[in-house]
């Protein structure tokens, strides 16, 4: 299993938006092979970052398999738009046992 993590910042007076589309998009991921669990979370400091947590079987599942299907471009149309700047995505995956 891996995790994949994306700080979105979303342009402010939009997160209302962003949330609605967000609403739409989730079963889009949710659908693909490979795909787990994901988790949004909202910053407390800062009313318009978040934090797109989602776990998946292997990074290509997320590489490969999501972003060069064709539900990955009804993904990019919901919610790309509303980053400023566009997120930065990585992978991590755990370095030993869970607590």
């Amino acid at each position: 299993m891996i995790t994949e993590i994306a700080i979105l910042n979303i342009i402010p007076g939009m997160e209302h938006d962003f949330l609605a589309s967000f609403e739409k998009a989730k079963s889009i991921i949710s659908s693909m092979k490979g795909y787990l669990q994901h988790e949004l979370l909202k910053s407390v400091e800062e009313a318009d970052k978040y934090i797109l947590i989602v776990r998946w079987q292997t990074p290509e599942d997320h590489t490969e398999g999501f972003r060069k299907s064709a539900a990955y471009q009804q993904w990019k149309m919901l919610l790309h738009h509303f980053y400023a700047p566009f997120p930065v995505v990585e992978h991590y995956q755990r370095t030993g046992k869970a607590a």
